[in-house]
């Protein structure tokens, strides 16, 4: 089963064009990464807009290692 993604992005982020861009970013680099099985929801505070993109992959692939250390799921 591939990983299912939704974002919880909400209005004091910013702009509709603002929210668009950070949802873009994030599917980006999920799409680069081995993120494994399951649903996942991923939620964002006023504060990740001001990450470079850099920053927030660093801190997106360190989310998905947090999750495979404490589901036990390791990449194939």
């Amino acid at each position: 089963m591939p990983p299912m993604v939704a974002f919880a992005i909400g209005r004091p982020l910013g702009t509709a064009v603002a929210r668009n861009r950070l949802r873009r970013r994030l599917r980006a680099i999920l799409g680069a990464i081995d993120v494994p099985p399951g649903i996942y929801l991923i939620g964002a505070r006023p504060a990740v807009h001001e990450l470079t993109f850099d920053e927030l992959r660093s801190t997106t692939v360190e989310l998905i290692t947090t999750v495979r250390r404490r589901t036990g799921r390791v990449p194939t």
